[in-house]
C-alpha cells in the first residue's frame, strides 16, 4: 500500500480541475484511504502560475482554490537540491520533494519524469497505472 506520494504540477491541475478525471478519481481515492499527498512551494507557485496563466484564473480565485487544494497536501521545504531531470529542469522540483517526503511514488503525466520511470527508489507512474495502488 502506497502512503506516501507526491503529484506533479500536472496531475495536480488536473485533479482539482477536471471533474472525473482519472487524476481526480485518483485523488478522493487517496484522501479516502488517507495517503499522504506532499507538495512544496515551489510546485505550489507552479500549480498557481499555470492556473493565472493557462486558465485565466484571478488572484481571488486562485486563493479559493489553494485553500481546497492545501487541505490535502502536506508541504515540506526541500533541504537539497538534485540534477536529475536534464530536459527539463523545472521538474527536478517534483523529485526533490519526494526525497524530502520519502515519498514511494511520484504521480506524473510529464514525459521527462516518466522516462526516470525510478529514482532512489522512488516509483514515477501514471495515475492510470497508480490507480490500483
Amino acid at each position: 500500500m502506497m502512503t506516501k506520494i507526491v503529484f506533479d504540477t500536472n496531475v495536480l491541475i488536473s485533479a482539482t480541475l477536471w471533474d472525473n478525471s482519472v487524476a481526480q478519481k485518483f485523488l478522493f481515492k487517496c484522501i479516502k484511504e488517507n495517503v499522504q499527498i506532499f507538495s512544496s512551494q515551489g510546485i505550489i507557485e507552479e500549480y498557481k502560475e499555470i492556473l493565472a496563466r493557462d486558465f485565466d484564473y484571478n488572484k481571488q480565485e486562485i486563493g479559493e482554490i489553494l485553500k481546497r487544494v492545501l487541505q490535502f497536501l502536506t508541504l515540506v521545504t526541500p533541504s537539497k537540491k538534485i540534477d536529475v531531470v536534464k530536459e527539463d529542469v523545472d521538474d527536478n522540483k517534483i523529485v526533490e520533494c519526494a526525497i524530502e517526503s520519502k515519498a514511494g511514488y511520484i504521480i506524473s503525466y510529464d514525459k521527462h519524469l516518466l522516462k526516470l520511470k525510478e529514482f532512489q527508489g522512488i516509483n514515477i507512474v501514471r495515475p492510470e497505472e497508480a490507480f490500483g495502488f
